[in-house]
């Protein structure tokens, strides 16, 4: 199985701090999973490629939009404080 998750943000540095973010999850990945961010321009483009149970690949996207999601709360949170 496999797919292409595209995410688009307003500006490049938004795009960026949420690869980044989410990233650090690509490196854990069980066997068999492949997960592969990249940062390009205003988006954030997801690869997954699994062989395995179709639980997996929706938990997998599932883990990834929470994790954008955070990511950009956060980025929210953080803009809000600056003077």
């Amino acid at each position: 199985m496999k797919a292409t998750i595209t995410l688009e943000y307003g500006n490049s540095e938004t795009a960026a701090a949420v690869a980044d973010a989410v990233s650090p999850d690509n490196s854990t990945a069980p066997s068999g999973l492949s997960v592969k961010t990249e940062h390009k321009g205003t988006c954030v483009v997801t690869e997954i490629n699994l062989n395995g149970a179709v639980a997996t690949f929706i938990a997998t996207i599932d883990d990834l939009l929470e994790s954008a999601s955070t990511a950009e709360k956060t980025l929210h949170i953080i803009k809000e404080k600056q003077p």
